[in-house]
């Protein structure tokens, strides 16, 4: 098996697995006031620090919760309440479901290439009769395309509007930190940089603690904004894990970039190809073939890449991303391939060489 589905989940990184082997050695609960909760209050305060220092927030400030789901609900539905919410069409499904509370959304269009409108989305700025809460990617999951966050913001505090940026496929990938991007909120999720799944966070911007409402007040843990005894494991993982992210990382951009121009050379379309993208993420469009098809083929070839998000991967019609992008009926036939952090160059070369003859067959070549 090859697997090249890295924005599912990242294969667990080494430091990552050391981490959660060190905190599953510890009985205590991080909430218990005895010996044995304060050394895993230790590792708990620990892990905190660290992710927090990487997003360059106050540790107060770090929301620890199951995933990125969780944390980018936790965002929209905690710092949107009351508030008029701007979304951008290419969201992860987290962030489009949790606006499905009120009927003060606006869906914010992109352009072709994946990038949020900016025009239009100043324009939906320019009403200010209301507090407003605009929520935009930072890196898409399906097709890596990122988003001129900076210059989103910008547009945010020009408006005394909030921005909340799911970071989730970004965090790990490249720099992001909160002061940089002038963001109040970013949400993130640890096995997708090689940490455990169960484990993310959202990451707020101030020099305090700041009052999100809980999604569940459970036994007031996380300063009573997410209520549940805290997955100590893969917490400590997801810590370990970014550090080894940022100190190890790799340019996966050539390997992308091989990889689709022999996609190319089979007929396929690269979307998002004009934008700046992850250098690890390639969303190939074969004209005419299914994306069931084609994963079929290359899972009977020993190959792991999916049709999207995993979250979705059962939607009949193609994806709501490259339907937002203008492809229409050919959304149905997209394949996303996503270079984990341990890929080798011998990956590559066989899985072109799969999809090469899957493209042949497929076509009745």
């Amino acid at each position: 098996m090859i697997y090249l589905d890295a924005n599912a989940t990242e294969p667990l990184r080494p430091e990552g697995r050391a981490a959660a082997i060190d905190a599953m050695s510890l009985v205590g609960n991080p909430s218990s006031p005895h010996s044995a909760g304060r050394q895993a209050r230790t590792i708990l305060d620990h892990a905190r620090r660290r992710l927090s220092a990487h997003l360059g927030v106050h540790p107060d400030n770090c929301i620890f919760t199951s995933g990125g789901t969780e944390a980018n609900t936790l965002a929209v539905k905690g710092l949107g309440k009351g508030r008029r919410r701007l979304v951008g069409a290419t969201e992860h499904d987290a962030v489009l479901k949790a606006s499905d509370d009120t009927d003060q959304v606006e869906i914010l269009p992109v352009l072709t290439d994946g990038r949020i409108n900016l025009a239009i989305l100043e324009e939906k700025l320019a009403d200010r009769s209301q507090e407003t809460l605009v929520c935009i990617m930072l890196a898409n999951n399906e097709t890596g395309v990122i988003n001129p966050v900076r210059e989103i913001s910008r547009l945010c505090r020009a408006a005394q509007a909030a921005l909340h940026v799911d970071a989730v496929q970004a965090v790990g990938r490249l720099p992001v930190n909160l002061t940089d991007l002038g963001a109040d909120s970013v949400a993130l999720s640890g096995h997708k940089f090689g940490g455990l799944k169960g484990a993310g966070a959202l990451v707020l911007a101030g020099n305090g603690p700041v009052v999100v409402p809980p999604l569940q007040a459970g036994g007031g843990q996380e300063r009573g904004r997410r209520g549940g005894t805290q997955a100590l494991p893969a917490i400590a993982a997801m810590a370990a894990a970014l550090d080894a992210a940022l100190a190890h990382s790799v340019d996966l951009s050539t390997f992308r970039d091989k990889i689709e121009d022999a996609a190319r050379g089979q007929g396929a379309v690269v979307c998002g190809a004009e934008a700046p993208r992850l250098a690890n993420t390639s969303c190939l469009v074969l004209p005419d073939v299914r994306s069931e098809a084609q994963l079929i083929a290359l899972d009977l070839a020993g190959f792991c890449v999916s049709a999207g998000s995993a979250c979705s991967s059962g939607k009949v019609g193609g994806s709501h991303v490259l339907h937002a992008m203008g492809l229409g009926e050919m959304a149905a036939n997209a394949l996303r391939v996503s270079l984990p952090w341990n890929v080798e160059a011998h990956h590559v070369d066989e899985f072109i060489l799969a999809y090469a003859k899957m493209a042949a067959r497929r076509k009745g070549g």
